[in-house]
């Protein structure tokens, strides 16, 4: 599992243009189950995404399709960790 932390490298005008191709591919990704949760980040420096994938290259594969990435917009941070203690809510994403 991935955690990518966008720090965006536009003002935040030049941003907002992409923002609906943004959303598009947010939710092409979280129907295919590889999202888990997306948001921006309080101040408006880039947001975060919570990455369902066994490996790296997965996510950085996936990021390159990020309207966000291919336009220049945001650099991305990749933190992979393993979840060892989950609400039972989310017991699905872990399995």
């Amino acid at each position: 599992m991935f955690i990518a932390l966008l720090t965006y490298k536009q003002p935040l005008e030049k941003v907002d243009e992409y923002l609906q191709e943004h959303r598009l591919y947010l939710e092409k990704n979280f129907k295919s189950g590889n999202f888990i949760i997306a948001g921006r980040r309080n101040p408006p420096i880039g947001g975060v995404i919570l990455i369902n994938q066994p490996s790296k290259e997965q996510v950085i594969n996936i990021i390159k399709e990020d309207p966000f990435y291919s336009n220049d917009m945001a650099e991305y941070e990749l933190i992979e960790f393993t979840p060892s203690k989950y609400a039972e809510e989310f017991e699905d994403f872990f399995k």
